[in-house]
């Protein structure tokens, strides 16, 4: 593994997840997990095999308003977090396993990291209620873990529509509690890695 010292979301960036699978999308990994492959991961599997083959991002790729909306806002969230936590937030970079990889929001010291979400208020509420994070986040959270070697991750919800104090929610998944899940996400990674492999050979072949 090697980390980058790299700021998210510049052509370096994006260029370093070139062809690689990226936590943020572990999620349609891991569903349906123990059968086979969905269409949603299908589909990755796909844009991935068409990144290796071109070398360069594919169409599939997209940013809509709640995106455009986080990389705004983080700022603001990561200060918030800092003075809550009392302690700095420093690059998150990215964490680089050759046909994956993770970009975590940000290290906390030498042993933690961030996923900053810069939320709607509904959903910041039902957070709040839930007394924890959406589960929908959970495998990208365990990536995390998993991609960065590192002891914890917090997961940071922030809304600017809620009152200062309730702005910012901080929930904690440590590595000891799901070594069963990071198992799992690595075992059924590797059969992912595999159709990217087969969806390339089709391609290619045909060509």
């Amino acid at each position: 593994m090697i980390w980058h010292d790299i700021q998210q979301n510049t052509e370096e960036w994006e260029a370093l997840r070139v062809g690689k699978a990226t936590a943020s999308n572990f999620g349609l990994i891991m569903a349906n997990a123990g059968k086979a492959f969905g269409d949603p991961a299908k589909r990755y599997a796909l844009q991935i095999a068409l990144e290796q083959i071109k070398g360069c991002k594919s169409e599939f790729s997209f940013s809509n308003e709640h995106m455009e909306r986080g990389h705004e806002q983080e700022p603001i969230a990561r200060m918030l977090y800092e003075d809550m936590s009392f302690i700095g937030v420093d690059n998150g970079g990215f964490f680089d396993h050759e046909t994956y990889g993770d970009s975590p929001d940000g290290l906390v010291g030498s042993d933690g990291v961030i996923e900053i979400k810069s939320v709607i208020a509904p959903t910041h509420y039902a957070t709040l209620q839930r007394g924890n994070f959406d589960p929908s986040y959970r495998w990208q959270l365990v990536g995390h873990l998993d991609c960065s070697e590192r002891d914890w991750v917090d997961f940071v919800s922030y809304c600017a529509d809620f009152p200062e104090g309730n702005q910012l929610i901080i929930c904690r998944l440590n590595r000891d509690d799901c070594m069963d899940e990071i198992n799992a996400l690595r075992e059924r990674r590797e059969q992912f890695l595999s159709l990217i492999i087969e969806v390339k050979r089709t391609i290619l072949n045909r060509m």
